[in-house]
C-alpha cells in the first residue's frame, strides 16, 4: 500500500517509527508536510498538490497534526478523505478531540466520568466558578493547550482568581477543573487502537510539579490497568470517533476519571517503557481497515 504520514517534522520519533514499521511490511511510506499542501476543491476532480506537483492517491493517511496547525492540517486531511484514502483518525474526530471543552462535553454526555470542570466567559462569574469545582486547589487549563503547556495549579483561592483573571485578560478560553490530590501527580496513559487498549503506562510528575507529561520531565513505568479503566479508555476513544487515541486517566478516590483524550499520541514514551511495537500495531490496523473496497466512514 501507499501510505502518507501528515507531519511537519519527519525526524520526530513517532514519524520515524511509523515509517520503519510500514516499510518493514512492504508499504511505501511518504512523509508530507500538510502546510506545504494545497488543494483543488471541486466535485469532478478534487486533488492535493504538494510543492509544485499533484500527489497520487494514497491508500491510507496517518495524521500527525499538532495543535498549532489543526485548522489547515484537518482541511488537508479532509481532502485526502475526499480522494478515498483511509484516515487513521478522521478529520472530524481530530477537531472534536483537540477542542478540550467540546470533547469533555461529548464524553460527559455519554456518561464517562471526568474531573468536575467549569467553563465561563464573564469575569463576574469567577467566584462562583471556583466554588463550582470545589474551591482551591484547582487546575486552570487553556482550551487550546497541549503537552502540559497552559496548565496551572492554583493552590489558594486568591491564586485561582488571579490566574483566571490573567488568562481572561489575554482573551484566552480556559477550563477550571478540580484538583485530584490523591492521584499524587500520576496519571495512566492508555494507548487505544481500534477497540482495544494495546498498551498502558503510569506517568509520574517530576518533583515539584503536578503535570505528568513526559515532555515536562515526568517519568514512566509499566502498569496493569483494571477492566473498568480499560473499558473507559476504549469508550472514550470510540465516543470521539478516534481509531487511535491516547486516553489519560486519573485514579481518584471515587474511581477512574478521564482527564484528556489525545488524537495524536506520541509513541516514544510508551514504546520505550513497554517495549511494544506500537507503530507496528497501528500499521497492522491500517492493513485491516484500508482494504480494497473499504467504504470510508462518514464525516462532516
Amino acid at each position: 500500500m501507499k501510505i502518507a504520514i501528515l507531519s511537519r517534522d519527519g525526524s520526530l520519533y513517532s514519524c520515524k517509527r511509523l515509517r520503519e514499521a510500514g516499510e518493514a511490511r512492504g508499504h511505501q511510506i511518504d512523509i508530507i508536510d500538510p502546510l506545504s499542501c494545497y488543494m483543488n476543491i471541486n466535485s469532478a476532480a478534487p486533488s492535493v498538490h504538494y510543492r509544485g506537483r499533484q500527489l497520487d492517491k494514497y491508500h491510507a493517511v496517518i495524521p500527525r497534526i499538532g495543535s498549532a496547525i489543526t485548522f489547515y492540517g484537518t482541511a488537508v486531511l479532509r481532502q485526502f478523505e475526499m480522494l478515498g484514502s483511509f484516515p487513521l483518525n478522521e478529520s472530524v474526530a481530530i477537531t472534536r478531540a483537540k477542542d478540550k471543552l467540546r470533547s469533555m462535553q461529548i464524553l460527559a454526555r455519554e456518561g464517562i466520568d471526568l474531573p468536575t470542570t467549569g467553563f465561563a466567559h464573564s469575569p463576574d462569574d469567577t467566584a462562583d466558578l471556583i466554588d463550582l469545582v470545589g474551591g482551591a486547589p484547582l487546575v486552570v487549563k487553556l482550551v487550546e493547550g497541549t503537552q502540559g503547556i497552559g496548565v496551572v495549579l492554583a493552590e489558594t483561592r486568591q491564586a485561582a482568581e488571579s490566574v483566571i483573571d490573567a488568562f481572561r485578560g489575554l482573551n484566552a478560553h480556559i477550563l477550571v477543573q478540580e484538583f485530584i490530590r490523591e492521584a499524587n501527580g500520576c496519571d495512566i496513559r492508555c494507548l487505544v487502537v481500534g477497540k482495544r487498549v494495546v498498551a498502558a503506562i503510569e506517568r509520574q510528575a517530576k518533583a515539584g510539579d503536578f503535570r505528568s507529561n513526559l515532555h515536562r520531565g515526568g517519568s514512566a513505568r509499566n502498569v496493569t490497568i483494571t477492566a473498568k479503566e480499560k473499558a473507559m479508555a476504549v469508550k472514550a476513544a470510540l465516543t470521539l470517533g478516534l481509531d487511535v487515541a491516547g486516553v489519560d486517566i486519573l485514579r481518584a478516590a471515587r474511581g477512574p476519571l478521564v482527564m484528556e483524550v489525545n488524537a495524536s499520541p506520541g509513541l516514544e514514551g510508551i514504546e520505550k517503557t513497554t517495549g511494544l511495537d506500537i507503530a507496528g500495531i497501528m500499521i497492522d490496523y491500517i492493513e485491516m481497515r484500508a482494504k480494497p473496497g473499504f467504504r470510508l466512514k462518514s464525516g462532516g
